[in-house]
C-alpha cells in the first residue's frame, strides 16, 4: 500500500517566479531520494495564493527514510536555503493520503477505516 503526502503551501503571490524554482528544484531532488513524484502545482486561476506539491512513498517508514536522504542532499539542503532566504513560503501543511475509490483500488486492499 503506498500513502500521497499532499503538501499545501500558503505562497506570497508576489514571488511565484521564486516557488516555480523551488518547484523545479524538487522536481530534481525528490525523486533522487526515494519518492514518486507527481508534481508542484502554482496558482493558475483563482487563489493566486495557494500551491501544492504531491508526490507518493510506500509507507511511512519509507517517508522517515525519504526525508532523511532530501535532509542530506545537495540540492535539497540549497533548496531549503533558498526558500528561508527569499520567504516566499508562508505556511506548510502536510497530509498523508491512501487511496480508497474504486475502480482504482483494489476491493479488499486498502482496509475500512473503524470508527
Amino acid at each position: 500500500m503506498s500513502i500521497t503526502c499532499v503538501i499545501r503551501y500558503a505562497i506570497d503571490p508576489c514571488k511565484l517566479a521564486a516557488f516555480g524554482t523551488y518547484a523545479r528544484n524538487w522536481g530534481q531532488a525528490i525523486p533522487r531520494c526515494g519518492a514518486d513524484l507527481v508534481g508542484y502545482f502554482a496558482p493558475h486561476e483563482g487563489s493566486s495564493t495557494v500551491a501544492y506539491g504531491i508526490y507518493h512513498v510506500e509507507n511511512l517508514a519509507a517517508y522517515e527514510t525519504y526525508r532523511e536522504r532530501l535532509a542530506s542532499d545537495p540540492l535539497g539542503r540549497e533548496n531549503y536555503r533558498f526558500a528561508q532566504a527569499e520567504r516566499f513560503l508562508r505556511r506548510e501543511d502536510r497530509l498523508f493520503l491512501r487511496l480508497v475509490s474504486t475502480p482504482h483500488a483494489q476491493p479488499g486492499q486498502h482496509p475500512e477505516p473503524t470508527p
